[in-house]
């Protein structure tokens, strides 16, 4: 099977290296931190170091891309801090320095639903890109590069909220006051989930074509999240008082398209 590059090998990226190693694929993987290496050598991935920055991108860039086929980018914006560079350069740097002149001919790069801003209708891939947030603005800078590259096709992957193992957000409003938007449909999706398409899209050969993935499950935030704390044993968030609501990401051409059905909905 074909050779895969994923930059970035993190929460989501290294389950989604082991399981394309189960599937057959061999798979090259990276990661910013040189002591993470022997845990993806151990998981039987190809490990190297690389980090991207807006004028240069360290490491050994031409072996990691040396061979594969396609290339997943899978590394989060991190905009928080005032001096953090911008991830559309960072990114741009990188192709234009390096996949460019590689084996690469298609990229699966890993958005985010932050790129459709928050107003409260239905949203579905046909649907006007309104970013509010720094990194949506930058994510989809990000994204309208990527497909106007001529050497390689490129397939825009936007997922939701991500939960699974040790990571919900739940626990990060626990007891939370003040929090906005109490009506607001939840858009999250699992890890499992998270890996499970990106699979069906190597498959199915799939590229050029942009994919909402959210999980078709979307209770309000203040009576979903007030269970989940409870079952976490810990204390509710405390929402405004207002009828505001938000957007429902809309998954359905991912499930009709792909005849994907989703392995955590109401358990999520």
């Amino acid at each position: 099977m074909a050779q895969i590059s994923i930059l970035g090998c993190g929460w989501l990226g290294l389950p989604l290296a082991q399981h394309l190693i189960e599937q057959g694929y061999r798979v090259k993987g990276s990661t910013t931190s040189p002591h993470r290496i022997s845990e993806l050598k151990h998981a039987g991935i190809e490990a190297f170091v690389i980090v991207l920055s807006v004028d240069e991108t360290s490491g050994s860039a031409d072996a990691f891309l040396a061979d594969s086929t396609v290339l997943i980018i899978d590394i989060p914006p991190k905009l928080r801090a005032d001096n953090s560079e911008s991830f559309f350069e960072k990114i741009k740097t990188f192709i234009q320095t390096k996949v460019i002149n590689s084996t690469i001919k298609k990229v699966l790069f890993i958005s985010s639903t932050s790129v459709y801003g928050e107003e409260p209708i239905l949203i579905t891939e046909k649907s006007i890109e309104k970013p509010e947030t720094l990194s949506g603005k930058e994510l989809l800078q990000t994204e309208h590069f990527l497909e106007k590259q001529t050497a390689f096709k490129t397939t825009i992957l936007r997922f939701g909220g991500l939960v699974g193992p040790n990571r919900h957000p739940a626990k990060s409003l626990a007891g939370k006051m003040n929090i906005a938007l109490p009506n607001a449909p939840i858009n999250l999706i699992h890890q499992n989930d998270c890996i499970a398409i990106i699979s069906t899209l190597l498959e199915n050969e799939v590229w050029g074509e942009k994919w909402n993935a959210v999980t078709p499950f979307h209770p309000n935030r203040k009576e979903y999240y007030a269970a989940k704390a409870k079952e976490f044993g810990l204390e509710p968030p405390h929402f405004e008082t207002n009828d505001a609501s938000g957007k429902i990401i809309d998954s359905s051409k991912l499930m009709a398209s792909l005849n994907y059905s989703f392995m955590h909905k109401e358990g999520i």
